[in-house]
């Protein structure tokens, strides 16, 4: 096959992920803005709407923890499939929570929503991982910008909504239909079989050089300490964000929706422009800047009591926290040996899909009794944090010489 078809073919799909990342953001970001009147509909304190997050950090633990044996035995088309199939799923049973005051269904809801964004993005990754690896230049920033790009449509669109007072359950369910029409065209573009491993005859043992032990290489080690403190500063948010500024800034919530929004428009813009960065700069340079940046306007939500200063620095927080999950995981990619690389990409995206969907709702109980800004302290520790690990992402071409340089093509 000549290298023309062959980037045909790889064209296609990174612009059927494209479409497919936007999925999880829209489906957020729909969910997210109309948080404050979910919390009003179920008539829940900040305790108890943490226990309803609870739901998806089940559903998301379930996804996240399955996806790899899953996307070895099935390949990533029919997971990619299945999670975002659960996606369209999840909206209209969140909706009908909220519009039938039961806390109960509503997280029903968000274990199926955590299920499907946890068990599909992994897979999702590997897929751009190698999208990558098939064109020879960085792609998983933009692909996650995609993401970003579904949260600002999304919450503008829920802005809208929130301040008009449209029903929660019509628009969920609104969301849900357009997001399956996207589905159905997107996922014919995903080849199948691809991230199947070759089974084994019984008895014989996995070769060594494709295992892999993340609590045994200090470089994958650290690179999944960065991946879980930008995942959780961009999960806090998503999970958050507009109540943060409802009861900690005294903004009413359609002002609530519209922070969320410049987040939403920081992270977009951090991570389509990420690409640019990188090659100039590098992985860990703009690492390193990245979680600065994250760190001062966390630092300036929690303890700047001014509405002007909390919103403004929500777009240092967006931006610093926009490259931090892509740029780990092309970092994970190119670790080790060609031969561990899905294997690699697959642990880091589960520490981050862990932390982003698993660590926002244990918050839920800190701010019940510190508030929701102090509770903002803990993400503020890790990503500063994260300023020191960053030369764990540096580019690997010039490391570990028994990797092959296809690996290194990113």
């Amino acid at each position: 096959m000549s290298n023309a078809v062959i980037d045909r073919a790889a064209l296609r799909r990174r612009n059927a992920l494209f479409a497919l990342f936007l999925l999880p953001g829209l489906g957020l970001a729909s969910w997210v803005t109309r948080t404050p009147d979910m919390r009003d509909l179920l008539a829940v304190s900040t305790a108890e709407m943490g226990f309803v997050l609870f739901g998806l950090s089940v559903g998301s633990m379930v996804g996240i923890l399955g996806s790899g044996a899953l996307v070895a035995r099935f390949g990533t088309h029919p997971i990619v499939l299945l999670g975002m199939g659960s996606l369209v799923v999840a909206l209209p049973v969140i909706g009908a929570g909220g519009a039938l005051g039961a806390p109960v269904l509503a997280a029903l809801g968000l274990a199926i929503f955590g299920f499907g964004v946890g068990g599909g993005e992994v897979a999702m990754n590997i897929e751009g991982a190698e999208v990558e690896r098939l064109l020879g230049r960085s792609v998983l920033p933009a692909l996650h910008g995609c993401f970003s790009l579904g949260t600002v449509i999304g919450a503008l669109i829920g802005m809208g909504l929130t301040a008009i007072a449209f029903p929660v359950q019509w628009h969920l369910g609104a969301m849900a239909v357009a997001a399956l029409a996207v589905l159905l065209i997107a996922i014919r573009s995903v080849p199948t079989g691809f991230g199947k491993g070759a089974p084994r005859a019984r008895g014989e043992r996995r070769d060594p050089a494709t295992r892999v032990v993340l609590w045994r290489d200090k470089r994958l080690l650290a690179i999944g300490g960065i991946v879980l403190a930008m995942a959780f500063a961009e999960g806090a948010a998503n999970d958050w964000l507009p109540l943060l500024m409802v009861d900690g800034h005294g903004f009413d919530p359609a002002l609530g929706s519209a922070v969320f929004a410049i987040f939403a428009a920081a992270m977009t813009i951090g991570r389509f422009a990420g690409g640019a960065a990188i090659g100039r700069f590098g992985r860990a340079a703009v690492m390193r800047v990245s979680a600065i940046a994250g760190a001062i306007g966390l630092a300036l939500v929690v303890f700047v009591d001014n509405p002007v200063v909390a919103a403004a620095a929500v777009l240092l927080w967006g931006l610093g926290a926009s490259l931090g999950f892509p740029v780990a995981i092309s970092a994970a990619g190119d670790s080790g040996p060609a031969a561990q690389s899905a294997q690699r990409v697959a642990q880091a995206a589960i520490v981050g899909y862990l932390a982003f969907l698993v660590g926002p709702p244990l918050l839920g109980l800190l701010g019940e009794e510190l508030g929701l800004r102090l509770a903002m302290v803990v993400v503020l520790v890790l990503v500063a944090g994260a300023v020191l690990l960053a030369p764990a992402v540096r580019e690997s071409r010039d490391d570990d010489a028994e990797t092959e340089p296809a690996a290194r093509a990113h």
